[in-house]
């Protein structure tokens, strides 16, 4: 049973009276001078202060969410760019290299033809003096043989007969 329920506790002797007076004189001076409504007002300030934050990290939280979509977009595009300037390096490396064979080849070709033309015209250069020098030869041939009969017959009968036919024929 409570103890304010029982005769003893309404005794002015009692301190259990006093303090319960105590406590409502106490309780109305709070509710007279506002108290409750101070307390009220600071929690209600208090509260409006972590929902004014509650919305602040929230609409950051939109704004990181928006940037991170924004970033993959932006690197899904940087990718695809990528790709794509890495497929025009090769198609343009690939073009480079059909060029450069090309031009290898006509080169090699313009080479070749020059290299066949000074074979060409050595072979020419050394087939005449080939016979210059079998000319040169057969003409010293020709006099050492001729310088042999000379020194080994004092006189040739043909031409001893052919200058007897002068004297005959001019007369």
């Amino acid at each position: 049973m409570p103890a304010f329920l029982t005769s003893h506790f309404y005794n002015f002797a009692e301190a259990e009276l006093w303090v319960g007076i105590g406590l409502l004189i106490f309780i109305g001076i709070c509710i007279f001078v506002g108290v409750p409504k101070l307390v009220a007002g600071q929690l209600d300030a208090k509260g409006a202060k972590i929902q004014a934050e509650l919305d602040e990290a929230q609409r950051l939280r939109a704004e990181a969410e928006a940037l991170l979509t924004t970033i993959r977009a932006e690197k899904a595009a940087a990718e695809a760019q990528a790709k794509e300037m890495l497929a025009a390096a090769e198609a343009d490396a690939r073009i480079m290299e059909a060029d450069a064979k090309v031009r290898l080849e006509e080169t090699l070709a313009r080479r070749q033809a020059l290299a066949e033309r000074r074979i060409a015209s050595a072979e020419v250069q050394a087939t005449a003096e080939v016979k210059a020098a079998a000319a040169e030869v057969a003409a010293q041939a020709a006099e050492t043989i001729l310088a042999a009969r000379i020194a080994g017959a004092k006189s040739d009968p043909l031409l001893d007969a052919a200058i007897a036919q002068i004297g005959t024929r001019l007369n």
